[in-house]
């Protein structure tokens, strides 16, 4: 079971949806605190469900803000950056170039890919994790090859 999850957190490299600051996260984990990456990936899913939120709302409105939507922006590539999260920072860098350029149709295009990168590094987070805490105590601090 742990091949398995070397494998999955492999795969999350291959495919870039996490980079090196996953690797420094894992570092972190020991005996006293063993579910310290799931719980800061719990927070960052949490928090950046907040922000998808608020930035739905801020488009919805139709007046584009962009000054507020790439404050909005910046905070969710901060988060991300954080956790590794290398595809939706890719995203997050783009939407805020288009705010930058005052391109409300890329801003909107930007963010649904955004959505969906979010979306799915969730959903493979928490099969990753899942499986991990059926596997057992590990050596979390493996960088992949």
């Amino acid at each position: 079971m742990q091949r398995q999850v070397a494998l999955i957190k492999q795969s999350l490299f291959d495919q870039g949806y996490l980079d090196e600051q996953f690797m420094e996260l894992e570092e972190l984990q020991d005996d006293a605190n063993p579910n310290f990456v799931e719980e800061v990936s719990a927070l960052y899913f949490k928090d950046s469900a907040r922000l998808i939120n608020n930035i739905d709302q801020a488009l919805e409105r139709g007046s584009f803000d962009f000054n507020r939507l790439d404050s909005y922006m910046h905070q969710f590539k901060g988060s991300s950056t954080s956790i590794g999260a290398s595809k939706v920072k890719a995203e997050c860098t783009t939407f805020r170039e288009y705010c930058r350029a005052g391109n409300a149709e890329g801003c909107l295009r930007t963010f649904q890919q955004l959505k969906k990168e979010h979306s799915m590094l969730r959903k493979k987070l928490e099969q990753y994790f899942q499986l991990a805490r059926q596997a057992g105590p590990k050596e979390t601090a493996r960088r992949p090859k």
